[in-house]
Protein backbone atom coordinates (compact mmCIF):
# COMPACT_ATOMS: atom_id res chain seq x y z
CA UNK A 1 0.00 0.00 0.00
CA UNK A 2 1.99 3.03 -1.22
CA UNK A 3 0.36 5.55 1.11
CA UNK A 4 1.49 3.61 4.20
CA UNK A 5 4.98 4.29 5.44
CA UNK A 6 6.48 2.50 8.43
CA UNK A 7 9.86 0.92 9.14
CA UNK A 8 10.03 -2.40 7.36
CA UNK A 9 7.88 -1.08 4.52
CA UNK A 10 8.26 1.47 1.72
CA UNK A 11 10.28 4.55 2.58
CA UNK A 12 12.06 3.13 5.61
CA UNK A 13 14.62 5.63 6.95
CA UNK A 14 18.17 4.77 5.97
CA UNK A 15 19.41 5.33 9.54
CA UNK A 16 17.76 4.48 12.87
CA UNK A 17 16.03 7.39 14.57
CA UNK A 18 16.99 8.18 18.17
CA UNK A 19 14.04 10.04 19.78
CA UNK A 20 14.24 12.56 22.56
CA UNK A 21 13.77 11.05 26.00
CA UNK A 22 11.73 13.13 28.44
CA UNK A 23 11.82 11.73 31.97
CA UNK A 24 8.19 10.63 32.25
CA UNK A 25 7.70 8.41 29.22
CA UNK A 26 11.16 7.75 27.81
CA UNK A 27 10.14 9.22 24.44
CA UNK A 28 8.71 12.47 23.14
CA UNK A 29 4.96 12.59 22.61
CA UNK A 30 5.17 12.57 18.81
CA UNK A 31 7.71 9.76 18.56
CA UNK A 32 5.43 7.65 20.74
CA UNK A 33 2.73 8.00 18.07
CA UNK A 34 4.63 7.53 14.79
CA UNK A 35 7.26 5.06 13.64
CA UNK A 36 9.00 7.40 11.19
CA UNK A 37 11.19 10.43 11.75
CA UNK A 38 9.16 13.56 12.54
CA UNK A 39 10.44 15.28 9.39
CA UNK A 40 9.25 12.38 7.24
CA UNK A 41 5.92 12.26 9.04
CA UNK A 42 5.43 15.97 8.32
CA UNK A 43 6.37 15.62 4.64
CA UNK A 44 4.63 12.36 3.72
CA UNK A 45 1.74 11.80 6.12
CA UNK A 46 0.66 14.98 7.91
CA UNK A 47 -2.74 15.85 6.45
CA UNK A 48 -2.14 13.49 3.52
CA UNK A 49 -1.99 9.75 4.20
CA UNK A 50 -2.50 7.23 7.02
CA UNK A 51 0.43 5.80 8.94
CA UNK A 52 0.33 2.47 10.74
CA UNK A 53 2.97 2.10 13.48
CA UNK A 54 3.40 -1.26 15.21
CA UNK A 55 4.34 -1.49 18.87
CA UNK A 56 7.76 -2.97 18.12
CA UNK A 57 8.51 -0.02 15.80
CA UNK A 58 7.84 2.58 18.49
CA UNK A 59 10.34 3.67 21.14
CA UNK A 60 8.20 2.97 24.20
CA UNK A 61 7.82 -0.81 24.22
CA UNK A 62 5.49 -0.73 27.24
CA UNK A 63 2.68 0.71 25.11
CA UNK A 64 0.27 3.35 26.37
CA UNK A 65 -0.82 2.04 29.76
CA UNK A 66 0.96 4.93 31.47
CA UNK A 67 -1.44 7.34 29.75
CA UNK A 68 -4.71 5.61 30.69
CA UNK A 69 -5.22 1.99 31.77
CA UNK A 70 -8.49 0.04 32.15
CA UNK A 71 -8.13 0.52 35.93
CA UNK A 72 -7.80 4.27 35.37
CA UNK A 73 -10.95 4.22 33.26
CA UNK A 74 -12.80 2.38 36.04
CA UNK A 75 -11.65 5.04 38.49
CA UNK A 76 -12.99 7.81 36.26
CA UNK A 77 -16.31 6.01 35.84
CA UNK A 78 -16.85 5.28 39.52
CA UNK A 79 -14.82 7.53 41.85
CA UNK A 80 -14.34 10.92 40.18
CA UNK A 81 -17.89 12.28 40.13
CA UNK A 82 -17.88 12.26 36.34
CA UNK A 83 -20.62 14.27 34.63
CA UNK A 84 -21.83 14.70 31.09
CA UNK A 85 -20.51 15.69 28.60
CA UNK A 86 -17.32 13.99 29.82
CA UNK A 87 -18.96 10.64 28.98
CA UNK A 88 -20.90 9.48 25.95
CA UNK A 89 -22.35 6.02 25.45
CA UNK A 90 -23.01 4.48 22.02
CA UNK A 91 -24.76 1.26 21.09
CA UNK A 92 -25.42 -0.13 17.61
CA UNK A 93 -24.14 3.10 16.09
CA UNK A 94 -26.53 5.33 18.06
CA UNK A 95 -25.82 7.54 21.06
CA UNK A 96 -27.62 6.46 24.23
CA UNK A 97 -29.55 9.31 25.92
CA UNK A 98 -27.63 10.59 28.94
CA UNK A 99 -30.71 10.19 31.13
CA UNK A 100 -30.22 6.42 30.92
CA UNK A 101 -26.90 6.52 32.77
CA UNK A 102 -26.88 9.73 34.85
CA UNK A 103 -28.71 10.86 37.95
CA UNK A 104 -28.43 12.71 41.23
CA UNK A 105 -25.08 12.92 43.00
CA UNK A 106 -26.45 12.21 46.47
CA UNK A 107 -26.24 14.27 49.64
CA UNK A 108 -24.23 17.46 49.28
CA UNK A 109 -24.07 17.25 45.47
CA UNK A 110 -27.08 19.11 44.18
CA UNK A 111 -26.69 18.05 40.57
CA UNK A 112 -28.72 15.73 38.38
CA UNK A 113 -26.29 14.58 35.69
CA UNK A 114 -23.63 12.60 37.54
CA UNK A 115 -22.59 9.31 35.94
CA UNK A 116 -24.07 6.32 37.79
CA UNK A 117 -21.66 3.40 37.77
CA UNK A 118 -24.35 0.72 38.13
CA UNK A 119 -26.07 2.07 34.99
CA UNK A 120 -22.76 2.08 33.14
CA UNK A 121 -22.19 -1.53 34.21
CA UNK A 122 -25.52 -2.57 32.72
CA UNK A 123 -24.93 -0.76 29.42
CA UNK A 124 -21.33 -1.93 29.00
CA UNK A 125 -22.27 -5.53 29.81
CA UNK A 126 -24.96 -5.20 27.15
CA UNK A 127 -22.47 -4.27 24.42
CA UNK A 128 -22.40 -0.47 24.60
CA UNK A 129 -19.22 1.49 23.90
CA UNK A 130 -18.16 4.04 26.51
CA UNK A 131 -16.50 7.24 25.32
CA UNK A 132 -14.58 9.18 27.96
CA UNK A 133 -14.28 12.68 26.56
CA UNK A 134 -12.03 15.64 27.25
CA UNK A 135 -9.33 13.61 28.98
CA UNK A 136 -6.80 16.28 28.04
CA UNK A 137 -8.51 18.35 30.74
CA UNK A 138 -9.25 15.70 33.39
CA UNK A 139 -6.55 12.99 33.53
CA UNK A 140 -3.04 14.09 34.64
CA UNK A 141 -0.93 11.82 32.39
CA UNK A 142 -2.94 12.87 29.34
CA UNK A 143 -2.86 16.54 30.30
CA UNK A 144 0.94 16.42 30.13
CA UNK A 145 1.11 14.21 27.03
CA UNK A 146 -1.37 16.36 25.11
CA UNK A 147 0.38 19.59 26.01
CA UNK A 148 3.69 18.28 24.65
CA UNK A 149 2.17 16.82 21.48
CA UNK A 150 0.12 19.95 20.83
CA UNK A 151 3.24 22.10 21.20
CA UNK A 152 5.07 19.97 18.63
CA UNK A 153 2.21 20.00 16.13
CA UNK A 154 1.26 23.64 16.69
CA UNK A 155 -2.43 22.67 16.76
CA UNK A 156 -5.14 22.43 19.45
CA UNK A 157 -5.77 18.85 20.61
CA UNK A 158 -8.48 16.85 22.37
CA UNK A 159 -8.32 13.31 23.77
CA UNK A 160 -11.11 10.72 24.07
CA UNK A 161 -10.93 7.12 25.25
CA UNK A 162 -13.09 4.39 23.70
CA UNK A 163 -13.95 1.33 25.79
CA UNK A 164 -15.63 -1.30 23.65
CA UNK A 165 -16.88 -4.70 24.88
CA UNK A 166 -15.78 -7.89 23.12
CA UNK A 167 -17.32 -8.26 19.67
CA UNK A 168 -18.93 -4.81 19.70
CA UNK A 169 -18.66 -1.78 17.42
CA UNK A 170 -19.53 1.64 18.75
CA UNK A 171 -20.00 3.61 15.53
CA UNK A 172 -20.69 2.83 11.89
CA UNK A 173 -18.25 3.86 9.16
CA UNK A 174 -17.73 7.63 9.27
CA UNK A 175 -15.09 10.29 8.91
CA UNK A 176 -13.84 12.91 11.34
CA UNK A 177 -13.29 16.58 10.58
CA UNK A 178 -10.03 16.47 12.55
CA UNK A 179 -6.88 14.37 12.22
CA UNK A 180 -6.53 11.57 14.77
CA UNK A 181 -3.81 9.53 16.40
CA UNK A 182 -5.29 6.20 17.54
CA UNK A 183 -3.29 4.65 20.40
CA UNK A 184 -4.31 1.07 21.23
CA UNK A 185 -3.99 0.54 24.98
CA UNK A 186 -5.64 -2.83 25.65
CA UNK A 187 -7.32 -5.56 23.65
CA UNK A 188 -7.42 -5.89 19.88
CA UNK A 189 -9.59 -3.89 17.50
CA UNK A 190 -10.27 -4.48 13.81
CA UNK A 191 -10.01 -1.27 11.76
CA UNK A 192 -11.26 -0.82 8.19
CA UNK A 193 -10.05 2.36 6.47
CA UNK A 194 -11.38 3.79 3.18
CA UNK A 195 -10.28 6.90 1.24
CA UNK A 196 -12.16 10.17 1.74
CA UNK A 197 -15.38 11.02 -0.01
CA UNK A 198 -14.48 14.67 0.74
CA UNK A 199 -10.84 15.63 1.08
CA UNK A 200 -9.90 17.79 4.07
CA UNK A 201 -13.43 18.36 5.43
CA UNK A 202 -13.95 21.38 7.65
CA UNK A 203 -15.81 21.19 10.97
CA UNK A 204 -18.90 22.55 9.22
CA UNK A 205 -18.77 19.59 6.78
CA UNK A 206 -19.50 16.52 8.98
CA UNK A 207 -19.94 13.07 7.50
CA UNK A 208 -23.70 13.04 8.12
CA UNK A 209 -24.19 15.38 5.19
CA UNK A 210 -22.63 12.74 2.94
CA UNK A 211 -24.00 9.63 4.59
CA UNK A 212 -24.97 7.95 1.31
CA UNK A 213 -21.50 8.46 -0.19
CA UNK A 214 -19.90 7.19 3.00
CA UNK A 215 -22.07 4.07 3.07
CA UNK A 216 -21.45 3.33 -0.60
CA UNK A 217 -17.69 3.73 -0.25
CA UNK A 218 -17.64 1.55 2.87
CA UNK A 219 -19.05 -1.41 0.89
CA UNK A 220 -15.94 -1.48 -1.29
CA UNK A 221 -12.55 -2.98 -0.54
CA UNK A 222 -10.79 -1.03 2.21
CA UNK A 223 -7.49 0.71 1.65
CA UNK A 224 -6.33 -0.58 5.01
CA UNK A 225 -7.70 -3.61 6.86
CA UNK A 226 -5.77 -4.14 10.08
CA UNK A 227 -5.91 -5.43 13.65
CA UNK A 228 -4.56 -2.95 16.17
CA UNK A 229 -2.95 -4.70 19.14
CA UNK A 230 -1.74 -3.14 22.42
CA UNK A 231 1.00 -0.60 21.78
CA UNK A 232 0.09 -0.08 18.10
CA UNK A 233 -0.67 3.40 16.78
CA UNK A 234 -2.53 4.65 13.72
CA UNK A 235 -2.55 8.15 12.25
CA UNK A 236 -5.53 9.15 10.09
CA UNK A 237 -5.86 12.53 8.36
CA UNK A 238 -9.28 14.15 8.55
CA UNK A 239 -11.76 12.81 6.05
CA UNK A 240 -10.53 9.21 5.90
CA UNK A 241 -13.42 6.81 6.45
CA UNK A 242 -13.05 4.32 9.29
CA UNK A 243 -14.86 1.82 11.45
CA UNK A 244 -13.52 -0.29 14.31
CA UNK A 245 -14.75 -3.45 16.03
CA UNK A 246 -13.42 -5.09 19.19
CA UNK A 247 -12.39 -8.71 18.82
CA UNK A 248 -12.72 -11.59 21.30
CA UNK A 249 -11.78 -9.37 24.26
CA UNK A 250 -12.76 -5.86 25.30
CA UNK A 251 -10.78 -2.96 23.82
CA UNK A 252 -9.47 0.34 25.13
CA UNK A 253 -7.95 2.88 22.79
CA UNK A 254 -7.18 6.58 22.96
CA UNK A 255 -8.04 8.94 20.14
CA UNK A 256 -6.03 12.15 20.04
CA UNK A 257 -7.95 14.57 17.85
CA UNK A 258 -6.06 17.37 16.09
CA UNK A 259 -8.34 20.37 15.58
CA UNK A 260 -6.78 21.48 12.32
CA UNK A 261 -5.94 25.10 11.65
CA UNK A 262 -6.50 25.45 7.90
CA UNK A 263 -6.21 28.00 5.16
CA UNK A 264 -9.95 28.44 5.55
CA UNK A 265 -9.13 29.58 9.09
CA UNK A 266 -7.10 32.36 7.49
CA UNK A 267 -10.02 33.21 5.19
CA UNK A 268 -12.40 33.46 8.15
CA UNK A 269 -10.10 35.83 10.01
CA UNK A 270 -9.41 37.85 6.86
CA UNK A 271 -13.14 38.35 6.39
CA UNK A 272 -13.42 39.52 9.99
CA UNK A 273 -10.67 42.07 9.33
CA UNK A 274 -12.38 43.10 6.08
CA UNK A 275 -15.15 44.63 8.16
CA UNK A 276 -12.76 47.55 8.71
CA UNK A 277 -12.87 48.43 4.98
CA UNK A 278 -15.65 51.05 4.45
CA UNK A 279 -16.22 50.09 0.82
CA UNK A 280 -17.03 46.52 1.88
CA UNK A 281 -19.58 47.79 4.40
CA UNK A 282 -21.49 49.72 1.74
CA UNK A 283 -25.21 49.04 1.45
CA UNK A 284 -26.47 47.31 -1.69
CA UNK A 285 -28.54 49.45 -4.10
CA UNK A 286 -32.05 50.42 -3.10
CA UNK A 287 -34.63 47.85 -4.21
CA UNK A 288 -32.12 45.31 -5.56
CA UNK A 289 -33.52 41.82 -6.21
CA UNK A 290 -30.84 39.64 -4.64
CA UNK A 291 -32.42 36.53 -6.19
CA UNK A 292 -31.77 37.87 -9.70
CA UNK A 293 -28.26 36.90 -10.97
CA UNK A 294 -28.23 39.81 -13.45
CA UNK A 295 -28.93 42.30 -10.65
CA UNK A 296 -26.32 40.75 -8.38
CA UNK A 297 -23.58 40.44 -11.03
CA UNK A 298 -22.37 44.11 -11.07
CA UNK A 299 -22.36 44.24 -7.26
CA UNK A 300 -20.41 40.99 -7.12
CA UNK A 301 -17.87 42.30 -9.63
CA UNK A 302 -17.29 45.53 -7.73
CA UNK A 303 -17.14 43.74 -4.38
CA UNK A 304 -14.53 41.28 -5.64
CA UNK A 305 -12.43 44.15 -7.02
CA UNK A 306 -12.60 46.03 -3.73
CA UNK A 307 -11.77 42.86 -1.81
CA UNK A 308 -8.76 42.16 -4.03
CA UNK A 309 -7.48 45.70 -3.51
CA UNK A 310 -7.93 45.38 0.24
CA UNK A 311 -6.26 41.95 0.42
CA UNK A 312 -3.11 43.30 -1.20
CA UNK A 313 -2.68 45.66 1.75
CA UNK A 314 -3.54 43.36 4.66
CA UNK A 315 -1.11 43.71 7.54
CA UNK A 316 0.21 40.23 8.47
CA UNK A 317 0.58 41.43 12.06
CA UNK A 318 -3.15 42.17 12.27
CA UNK A 319 -3.98 38.72 10.91
CA UNK A 320 -1.50 37.06 13.28
CA UNK A 321 -3.10 38.86 16.22
CA UNK A 322 -6.52 37.46 15.33
CA UNK A 323 -5.09 33.97 14.85
CA UNK A 324 -3.38 34.23 18.22
CA UNK A 325 -6.66 35.16 19.90
CA UNK A 326 -8.29 32.17 18.24
CA UNK A 327 -5.65 29.49 18.71
CA UNK A 328 -3.93 30.19 22.01
CA UNK A 329 -7.01 29.79 24.28
CA UNK A 330 -7.72 26.41 22.65
CA UNK A 331 -4.49 24.92 24.08
CA UNK A 332 -4.20 25.62 27.78
CA UNK A 333 -0.81 25.69 29.50
CA UNK A 334 0.11 23.25 32.25
CA UNK A 335 -2.11 23.15 35.34
CA UNK A 336 -0.83 25.06 38.31
CA UNK A 337 -1.46 24.60 42.04
CA UNK A 338 -3.29 27.65 43.42
CA UNK A 339 -2.48 26.88 47.08
CA UNK A 340 1.21 26.26 46.39
CA UNK A 341 1.32 29.36 44.21
CA UNK A 342 -0.03 31.56 47.01
CA UNK A 343 2.43 29.98 49.45
CA UNK A 344 5.26 30.78 47.02
CA UNK A 345 4.10 34.40 46.88
CA UNK A 346 4.40 34.66 50.64
CA UNK A 347 7.87 33.13 50.76
CA UNK A 348 9.31 34.86 47.69
CA UNK A 349 12.78 36.34 48.00
CA UNK A 350 15.96 36.94 45.97
CA UNK A 351 17.06 33.30 46.40
CA UNK A 352 13.70 31.87 45.24
CA UNK A 353 13.70 30.04 41.94
CA UNK A 354 10.87 30.26 39.45
CA UNK A 355 10.26 29.09 35.90
CA UNK A 356 7.84 29.93 33.08
CA UNK A 357 4.56 28.06 33.35
CA UNK A 358 5.05 24.98 31.12
CA UNK A 359 3.16 25.16 27.85
CA UNK A 360 2.54 28.90 28.17
CA UNK A 361 2.52 30.68 24.81
CA UNK A 362 3.71 34.26 25.15
CA UNK A 363 4.63 37.31 23.13
CA UNK A 364 6.71 40.19 24.42
CA UNK A 365 6.80 43.61 22.76
CA UNK A 366 8.01 47.05 23.81
CA UNK A 367 6.66 50.43 22.83
CA UNK A 368 7.85 53.66 24.36
CA UNK A 369 8.07 53.42 28.13
CA UNK A 370 6.00 50.24 28.43
CA UNK A 371 6.53 46.54 27.74
CA UNK A 372 3.55 44.35 26.86
CA UNK A 373 3.37 40.64 27.67
CA UNK A 374 0.59 38.76 25.89
CA UNK A 375 -0.42 35.28 27.04
CA UNK A 376 -3.33 33.03 26.13
CA UNK A 377 -5.99 34.82 28.17
CA UNK A 378 -4.68 38.27 29.09
CA UNK A 379 -2.35 41.16 28.33
CA UNK A 380 0.02 42.44 31.03
CA UNK A 381 1.64 45.89 30.77
CA UNK A 382 4.75 46.75 32.77
CA UNK A 383 7.46 49.46 32.79
CA UNK A 384 9.95 49.15 29.94
CA UNK A 385 12.82 48.53 32.35
CA UNK A 386 11.26 45.11 33.12
CA UNK A 387 11.89 43.88 29.57
CA UNK A 388 15.35 42.30 30.10
CA UNK A 389 14.21 40.49 33.24
CA UNK A 390 11.01 39.29 31.59
CA UNK A 391 12.86 37.97 28.57
CA UNK A 392 15.48 36.21 30.69
CA UNK A 393 12.88 34.54 32.88
CA UNK A 394 10.48 33.53 30.08
CA UNK A 395 13.31 32.16 27.93
CA UNK A 396 14.56 30.01 30.80
CA UNK A 397 17.97 31.73 30.94
CA UNK A 398 17.54 32.72 34.60
CA UNK A 399 15.55 31.02 37.36
CA UNK A 400 16.91 32.67 40.54
CA UNK A 401 14.97 35.85 41.27
CA UNK A 402 18.06 37.73 42.40
CA UNK A 403 19.82 37.06 39.09
CA UNK A 404 17.22 38.73 36.86
CA UNK A 405 18.93 41.44 34.75
CA UNK A 406 17.99 45.04 34.08
CA UNK A 407 16.35 45.98 37.39
CA UNK A 408 17.97 48.25 39.98
CA UNK A 409 17.72 46.03 43.06
CA UNK A 410 16.26 42.86 44.59
CA UNK A 411 13.15 44.70 45.77
CA UNK A 412 12.20 45.44 42.15
CA UNK A 413 13.04 41.87 41.10
CA UNK A 414 10.85 40.37 43.81
CA UNK A 415 8.02 42.78 42.94
CA UNK A 416 8.15 41.76 39.27
CA UNK A 417 8.23 38.03 39.99
CA UNK A 418 5.42 38.37 42.53
CA UNK A 419 3.31 39.91 39.76
CA UNK A 420 4.20 37.08 37.36
CA UNK A 421 3.31 34.43 39.95
CA UNK A 422 0.01 36.16 40.68
CA UNK A 423 -0.74 36.38 36.94
CA UNK A 424 0.03 32.63 36.53
CA UNK A 425 2.84 33.40 34.08
CA UNK A 426 5.54 31.91 36.30
CA UNK A 427 5.49 29.01 38.77
CA UNK A 428 7.86 27.86 41.53
CA UNK A 429 10.72 25.86 40.03
CA UNK A 430 10.80 22.14 40.63
CA UNK A 431 14.47 21.27 40.91
CA UNK A 432 16.68 22.89 38.30
CA UNK A 433 15.44 25.21 35.58
CA UNK A 434 14.44 23.25 32.42
CA UNK A 435 16.88 23.37 29.51
CA UNK A 436 14.15 24.16 27.00
CA UNK A 437 11.23 26.37 28.09
CA UNK A 438 7.75 25.51 26.92
CA UNK A 439 7.22 28.98 25.53
CA UNK A 440 7.84 31.09 22.50
CA UNK A 441 8.50 34.72 21.81
CA UNK A 442 8.63 37.30 19.09
CA UNK A 443 11.09 40.14 18.80
CA UNK A 444 10.39 43.63 20.09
Amino acid sequence: MPYLDSPGGPGRPALPFAPEKPERTGASALTRCVSVEPARFAAVHWGQAPLLSRADELPNQSGFWDLLSPADADELLSRRGLRTPFLRVAQDGVLVPAARYTGGGGAGAEIADQVLDEKILDLYAGGATLVLQGLHRTWPALIDFTRELGWTLGQPLQVNAYLTPAGSQGFATHYDTHDVFVLQVDGVKHWRIHPPVLADPLERQPWGGRADEVSATATGAPSLDVLLAPGDALYLPRGWLHSAKAQEHSSLHLTVGVRALTRYTLVEELLALAAEEPRLRATLPFGIDISDPEAVEPELTETVEVLQDWLRCVDPAALAARLRQRAWPAARPAPLSPLAQVAALGALGPDSRVTPRPGLRWQLTTAGERVTLRVFDRTITLPQMCAPALRALLSGEVSRVGDLPGLPDDTDRVTLVRRLLREAVAVPAQGSCPNRPDGGATGD
